[in-house]
């Protein structure tokens, strides 16, 4: 019998144990993102990787760094990132409009608007961007720090180099691998 209130009051607590690691909304309230517009920042005009536009739809400061969600108006035909890997975040892409090539660790898959992927934390991983123009949704869980590498690559006044796009990555907590992928 001893054995059984043992157990069942261990069950009983698990609640309080684990409500420690849930993490708080950042907000008090919900909100609307606005269709072409970004939550913070307004558009986020990327520089280095790409030419692409970015807009925040949730915010890692709206989640307690929780999760962020982005809108990413696709406009270099032919570019994308390079193969990279993201120690602590998980990725969800999809695709909205457009065609677009992805890497994941050794697994190459070709996307079209409807389609999704899941990037796992710790995979290298790269896309590339087939049709002129595209769109997609990028979930990001946790948030960690894409936001302000989005705003840093914005800011830049030039091409960063390959030295310069490495540390802007590793100060994101990313680390570049390798060239962008190439579709077979």
């Amino acid at each position: 019998m001893k054995r059984r209130k043992f157990i069942l009051a261990s069950v009983a607590g698990l609640p309080f144990l684990t409500a420690g690691f849930a993490p708080a909304s950042g907000t008090a309230k919900g909100f609307k993102a606005k269709a072409g517009e970004g939550r913070f920042h307004g558009h986020i005009l990327l520089k280095g990787v790409n030419a692409n536009i970015l807009d925040v739809k949730v915010s890692g400061k709206d989640t307690n760094g929780a999760l962020a969600i982005f809108e990413q108006t696709s406009q270099t035909q032919g570019r994308g990132t390079p193969l990279h890997v993201h120690p602590l975040q998980d990725e969800v892409f999809y695709v909205l409009e457009g065609n677009y090539f992805f890497q994941v660790g050794d697994d190459k898959f070709r996307l079209a608007a409807g389609d999704s992927i899941f990037l796992p934390r710790k995979v290298p991983h790269s896309w590339i961007q087939l049709s002129p123009r595209g769109k997609m949704t990028v979930t990001l869980q946790p948030a960690g720090k894409l936001e302000e590498f989005f705003v840093a690559m914005a800011a830049l006044d030039h091409t960063p180099t390959a030295e310069e796009l490495a540390r802007i990555f590793a100060a994101h907590e990313m680390q570049v691998l390798g060239p962008p992928v190439t579709p077979n």
